[in-house]
């Protein structure tokens, strides 16, 4: 940031001093957080690793008043046993995809993402979740069939890419979809991915 400011022309004096202001002072400037909605929308949409960590990190704090991925991994396990139970259990990190050690299992998210549809948060979840061929990380997606038709959030890393999310017929159904694939060569899965959304935009086949 220092270097930044330097470029720009911005310069800095004087020395940094700990310690608590004054009462009676009040702040120079104050940043107030976009809502929660919105941080999960540019979370979603766009993948951003950086902030889902951030997010995770803000869970244990509300409760301790200190961050840890260790107290935010319990909170989210506490949430998961309250309404699951002990089966499905994911395996939690960092909190974002950016990690070889989280684990999740396909019915556990499927189920999740049922429950997140009956509840009154569904609205937002779904909203910023990338429509298919339309925005976010799924806008190039090459398939006429499902395009705009699925709200779905992806997910890659070296040997591993997987997708899930709610996928919309035109019968007027809504579908949960859930697929991982964890092979050497999984850029060549893409297609597959595809078209098993195809499949069940059309409701396979029936």
């Amino acid at each position: 940031m220092l270097g930044l400011w330097q470029e720009m022309g911005g310069k800095l004096t004087g020395r940094v001093r700990e310690g608590r202001a004054r009462a009676e002072l009040k702040p120079t400037f104050e940043l107030v957080s976009p809502t929660l909605t919105e941080v999960i929308h540019d979370i979603n949409k766009f993948s951003n690793n950086v902030m889902a960590q951030q997010l995770f990190l803000t869970l244990s704090l509300q409760g301790s008043g200190v961050a840890s991925n260790e107290a935010s991994r319990e909170v989210v396990h506490n949430w998961w046993q309250a309404r699951f139970g002990e089966q499905d259990l994911p395996v939690l990190d960092n909190g974002s995809g950016l990690s070889r050690q989280e684990r999740v299992s396909p019915q556990g998210l499927a189920r999740m993402l049922q429950t997140a549809y009956v509840s009154g948060a569904m609205p937002e979840l779904m909203a910023s979740l990338p429509i298919i061929g339309i925005d976010g990380t799924l806008k190039r997606s090459r398939s006429r069939v499902s395009q705009g038709w699925a709200h779905l959030k992806t997910g890659s890393l070296r040997d591993a890419t997987a997708l899930a999310g709610y996928v919309h017929t035109a019968s007027g159904r809504r579908l949960v979809v859930v697929a991982m694939i964890n092979h050497p060569n999984t850029s060549a899965a893409r297609p597959a991915l595809e078209a098993l959304v195809d499949w069940t935009v059309k409701e396979g086949n029936r």
